[in-house]
């Protein structure tokens, strides 16, 4: 929601107007100078929205603040144009509403369009969220990178690596708009104050690295013939994708790191597939590539990949991760009931590659358990196991 500055007013007192956390207000706006705003310019209000009000017989800006709990200046602020002396039955007037419940729907099918329209939406209404594109599929869809947070410790979560598991990226974006729920309302999480982690934590989100995997398994082929002839071809003429896990190329994206990729290679399928293909060299995909790009630009403290499924929390690669990184997984443990396991015998993965090159905690996650794809119907309990997770990784 924006607002027209007037005179003497401060990114202070918008925060205190509207009981907002004022490094929210600050990092919403991008302003060097925090004290002296020009008047006319527009200002953001993050975690609100405008809505519509008619004035009924009686009403006043008085009466409307009182009923409806606002202080009574946001109406003014709001309603520049109005002269409260002179309003009339029937006039519309703006109020201003704290959203204070997720968007994000979590009982449907999460495609590329819808998590665009999501994407859309929250930095809309909470515009401290910076929005990058880092990268684009083979079929040129976007690659989206959030990011939150002002901390010295950089932590990363992704999904979304195999094209029927897209249920993590609901269930990573879940998240995220509950976390900023949290935020601009002052809120706690599972008993937790998240105001801490804004500024101790620098959180990276990519929650959809595959998107044409993605929309070939809930929406099916692509209308771009070369594709649509192709995946067909690799599924043998099956016009059904609830197994594909690979990209629009049949390359499966979580064998495409160089962490000891040609012993993958070797163990896997040797040409594009809809699944298990690593592909003809490390990053040859766009996808994988964008993600190494970003891992290395971004310098990321730890990382987590959400897959499905199992219930388990991998960590470990050759003993090239630090020693923290079990006492993590332990926690991780506790407070999902998730089976934390070391070193399996798989190669090239994302997390694989993070530990071998940064010597830093990495783990994947994998989320619910029994058929790819998951059913919704798991989702509220996959949600609720993975949120302490989600947490633990911020507060470790």
């Amino acid at each position: 929601m924006n607002v027209t500055v007037r005179k003497g007013d401060t990114l202070w007192y918008y925060s205190q107007l509207f009981d907002v956390p004022l490094q929210l207000v600050i990092d919403s706006n991008e302003m060097e100078n925090q004290e002296s705003l020009e008047p006319g310019r527009k200002v953001a209000i993050p975690g609100y929205v405008r809505q519509t009000y008619t004035l009924d017989k009686g009403e006043s800006f008085w009466s409307v603040a009182t009923k409806r709990q606002l202080a009574l200046d946001t109406l003014f602020l709001l309603n520049p144009d109005l002269n409260p002396k002179e309003l009339k039955i029937g006039e519309t007037i703006y109020l201003p509403v704290s959203v204070g419940k997720a968007f994000v729907k979590r009982d449907q099918p999460y495609d590329s369009e819808a998590m665009a329209r999501d994407i859309n939406r929250l930095t809309t209404v909470y515009p401290f969220v910076k929005r990058e594109t880092v990268g684009k599929s083979v079929e040129g869809k976007p690659i989206y990178e959030l990011r939150i947070g002002n901390g010295e410790k950089k932590v990363h979560y992704n999904g979304s690596f195999h094209a029927n598991e897209w249920i993590t990226s609901s269930v990573i974006m879940t998240f995220l708009n509950d976390y900023l729920v949290s935020l601009t309302n002052r809120r706690t999480m599972r008993g937790l104050s998240t105001a801490p982690f804004y500024d101790q934590v620098a959180l990276s989100i990519v929650p959809m690295v595959n998107p044409d995997g993605v929309d070939l398994v809930l929406n099916g082929p692509p209308e771009d013939q070369t594709h649509r002839e192709k995946v067909l071809k690799l599924n043998k003429g099956n016009g059904g994708f609830k197994d594909w896990k690979a990209n629009i190329r049949g390359v499966d994206l979580n064998d495409q790191f160089p962490a000891k990729w040609e012993l993958e290679q070797k163990a896997r399928a040797q040409a594009p597939a809809p699944r298990d293909y690593p592909g003809e060299s490390p990053l040859c995909e766009p996808e994988a590539k964008a993600i190494a790009d970003l891992t290395k630009k971004r310098d990321f403290d730890r990382v987590l990949a959400f897959h499905t499924q199992g219930r388990v929390i991998y960590w470990g690669f050759e003993e090239h991760e630090p020693e923290e990184t079990e006492t993590m997984a332990q926690e991780f443990s506790r407070v999902s009931g998730y089976e934390p396991i070391r070193n399996v015998k798989s190669y090239a993965g994302y997390k694989d590659w993070f530990e071998q090159d940064f010597r830093r905690p990495g783990f994947t996650v994998e989320l619910g358990s029994g058929t790819n794809p998951l059913p919704l119907s798991q989702f509220d309990e996959i949600y609720q196991e993975s949120l302490g997770i989600f947490l633990a990784s911020l507060y470790l």
